[in-house]
């Protein structure tokens, strides 16, 4: 549940500040009348990602257990290579978001009358897709259907109050720390994702090793017990894990969580000019975090 919850506050929030700068820029230019439209996008991107979270779901019944597990493990590992993309995605595009929506909403703005529900189903509908898949796929890897939805919903709504704060000025959050380290938890939760998808493989038949432990942990953690439960639900722990498993969670996390911290890092120009600003008593901007516009 905690893992979901962080997928859907994390994921939420991305859509969230999509949704908030292209409101705020909006007024800012005049253009109220087009907010509706912009609310009929979202209501769009919505449907599309709820739609597609039940053809995962209800999708595969009815086949065989070998291509459930095909499926499941496929998409699990679909899943791990979009959220990737993602987290490294925002951490290098985050300065420059509010650019890129307000360069479309010009263009929709001067062309097709409902460019505009487009631009806001494409941007808020791509954040939709990947959570719907990843909470899938993270769902499918704890073995439970309620706790990880609900934890999912949670984080979700919160993420649209957070938004919702943002909008009205009334809560200032430093979005370059918090897409920061919440990308790190999502790289290690990909990696439980990326150890249940070849275990599903390992199971439909496709990939080796099935019986081929690299460890055994069931006595000291039985999969009932509440923190083998806890383990489980917050970083896809399996206390029977096989070699290949083992071998993929390692060979990701590792060299993923090294290469995007590295990526986050300041380089030795924005701390210098980070200290120059403070020397001058001039305020400095926070370089990893777009800038939110609220309501005027």
């Amino acid at each position: 549940m905690t893992a979901n919850f962080l997928i859907g506050l994390r994921e939420g929030l991305e859509a969230s500040l999509i949704v908030v700068l292209l409101m705020a820029y909006l007024v800012k230019t005049g253009r109220r009348q087009l907010i509706p439209r912009l609310w009929i996008g979202v209501g769009l991107a919505i449907a599309v990602s709820l739609g597609f979270g039940a053809l995962l779901t209800f999708g595969p019944r009815g086949l065989t257990f070998e291509a459930q597990e095909a499926i499941g493990g496929g998409l699990s590992i679909v899943a791990v290579g979009l959220v990737t993309w993602m987290v490294f995605w925002m951490a290098r595009t985050a300065r420059s978001l509010g650019g890129e929506l307000r360069s479309q909403v010009d263009k929709a703005a001067d062309g097709a009358a409902w460019g505009l529900v487009v631009v806001a189903a494409l941007a808020v509908g791509r954040e939709g897709l990947e959570t719907a898949l990843f909470i899938w796929a993270a769902a499918q890897a704890t073995g439970e259907t309620t706790l990880p939805l609900l934890g999912a919903l949670l984080g979700l709504l919160t993420a649209a109050g957070l938004g919702y704060l943002l909008h009205r000025g009334v809560l200032k959050v430093n979005l370059g720390v918090f897409f920061t380290w919440t990308g790190v938890g999502l790289i290690i939760i990909a990696g439980g994702v990326l150890a249940y998808g070849v275990h599903d493989l390992q199971e439909a038949g496709i990939l080796p090793g099935l019986h081929n432990l690299a460890f055994d942990v069931s006595a000291a953690i039985p999969p009932s017990s509440w923190y083998g439960t806890l383990l489980k639900g917050t970083l896809n722990f399996s206390p029977a894990t096989t070699w290949l498993e083992a071998m993929a969670w390692l060979l990701y996390v590792i060299p993923v969580l090294f290469l995007y911290i590295r990526a986050n890092r300041p380089s030795p120009a924005k701390a210098t000019g980070k200290a120059t600003g403070k020397e001058t008593g001039k305020e400095t901007s926070k370089a990893s975090a777009p800038a939110v516009a609220t309501q005027p």
